[in-house]
């Protein structure tokens, strides 16, 4: 942590308007980095976040909601990238806060150091080598309380813990993990959540109007209208591998990416899976409208130094074009970007792939096309891992022109898990991994 934070300074503004952060973010300049490109692929700009005081932004947005942030500063905005329209300027989302895992008796426990976190959205720029925090607007319920990013189901989602592992905390049915963002025709935004898995709705104050879940999900006590609209088969995701990448068609439709294949009809079956699903959801119905299969390469492909298939994760959609997603899979050390077709023909709702009682499942099959699966087709565009400059654990994607990629890091809030995350002190022991907005130059002929 640098020394030289932004101070913890109180800004008076009304909440659910989003509070614009030009005070708390004087930030720390990084140099542009410089690498040696491979093919045509190449990194030509780096900017990075400073350090800013987890507590000093939450209070600015929602004063009183964290009393100690444990030496956290602002992170975590990596979940996702959308461009506002502006030369330079991006709207990113948080994921649920400061979390790590901690080993007890054999067992590992989830914890949240910062339970009073809520998700927010943050409108950034970059200028030069350093990311701005323009803007940011917390997540509420109906009644402007914050959503928090706390576990929501006892039973299906991990137990949330102090950071040292010691005293249980509450679960809240109101939280959630939120990862991709785009923007709302209305104003808004929609944004996807691991929990669920679910789809979410906010107004431009952040307001959540909707939140759409699985049938048969049956989360109860929350502060804000939802609704079971998605196929109840995504009830099987993984644990912490919901939804994570989301893209808006021109024509307005939304896609959601399972991050992992679904547990379906066991965990063992989900972690050797390398089929995951899309959804196309109708803002307009709103209703799933389409499903499709999509199969990862080979988890050594993605990654040449992996070999655990669980590994492999979708964490960015971009739409590219009418039904054209360009679509990330990545492990937390490398990752490539493919583009494919949504076409009519590949739509799986409601056919027997959605009925979990299916032998052998959807994510079962090592060849899903010879049973008759229709599998998207996909075509590389870049393979990251072989760009020189670029950091680990790339979780959002957004297309600044024809030819440019802008990548953002998830940097976890600088946590690390284990015990040795926190000091005697419970102060942070910062992994000094950064936030960081990375500009990349596609190969020639890359077909975007």
């Amino acid at each position: 942590m640098s020394p030289h934070a932004v101070g913890r300074r109180h800004v008076h503004r009304c909440v659910a308007a989003g509070v614009p952060l030009a005070l708390l973010a004087t930030l720390v300049a990084a140099g542009t980095a410089v690498g040696t490109p491979s093919g045509d692929a190449r990194v030509t700009r780096t900017a990075t976040l400073g350090d800013i005081p987890l507590g000093a932004f939450s209070n600015a947005l929602l004063p009183g909601s964290v009393a100690n942030d444990r030496g956290v500063d602002l992170g975590g905005i990596g979940s996702d990238i959308y461009p506002t329209g502006r030369n330079g300027e991006f709207w990113t989302v948080t994921d649920r806060g400061p979390n790590g895992q901690i080993t007890v008796d054999g067992k590992k426990r989830r914890t949240f150091p910062v339970p009073g976190f809520d998700p927010a959205i943050v409108k950034i720029r970059v200028s030069g080598d350093t990311v701005k925090v323009l803007d940011a607007i917390p997540i509420t319920t109906s009644s402007g309380k914050p959503v928090t990013g706390l576990s929501n189901q006892k039973g299906r989602d991990e137990a949330p813990y102090s950071y040292d592992a010691k005293t249980p905390l509450s679960y809240n049915p109101n939280g959630v993990d939120t990862e991709g963002i785009v923007r709302a025709k209305d104003g808004g935004f929609w944004l996807v959540d691991e929990y669920g898995p679910s789809l979410i709705h906010v107004s431009a104050r952040g307001k959540v109007l909707t939140r759409y879940v699985p049938k048969g999900l049956n989360l109860t006590g929350t502060d804000y209208p939802v609704v079971e609209a998605l196929p109840s088969i995504l009830l099987h995701r993984k644990v912490n591998r919901g939804f994570e990448g989301l893209a808006q068609l021109p024509g307005g439709d939304l896609v959601a990416a399972v991050q992992s294949p679904l547990s379906v009809p066991d965990k063992d079956s989900g972690e050797a899976s390398l089929t995951t699903r899309l959804l196309r959801f109708s803002p307009k119905k709103r209703a799933v409208t389409a499903e499709y299969a999509y199969r990862f390469d080979p988890v050594n492909v993605v990654d040449p130094g992996e070999d655990d298939t669980s590994e492999l994760k979708i964490s960015s959609l971009v739409a590219v074009g009418r039904d054209r997603l360009l679509v990330e899979e990545r492990t937390d050390k490398a990752a490539r970007l493919q583009v494919v077709e949504l076409s009519r023909g590949a739509d799986i709702l409601g056919d027997t792939w959605d009925d979990d009682a299916t032998s052998p499942s959807l994510e079962q099959l090592d060849d899903p096309a010879a049973s008759g699966v229709p599998l998207l087709r996909k075509r590389l565009v870049v393979d990251l891992g072989k760009v020189e400059g670029l950091p680990g654990k790339i979780e959002g994607v957004a297309r600044v022109d024809h030819d440019t990629l802008a990548l953002i890091n998830d940097n976890d809030f600088g946590m690390t898990d284990g015990e040795g995350a926190f000091d005697d002190q419970g102060r942070l022991v910062d992994s000094g991994v950064e936030t960081t907005v990375t500009y990349v130059r596609l190969p020639r002929g890359s077909g975007l």
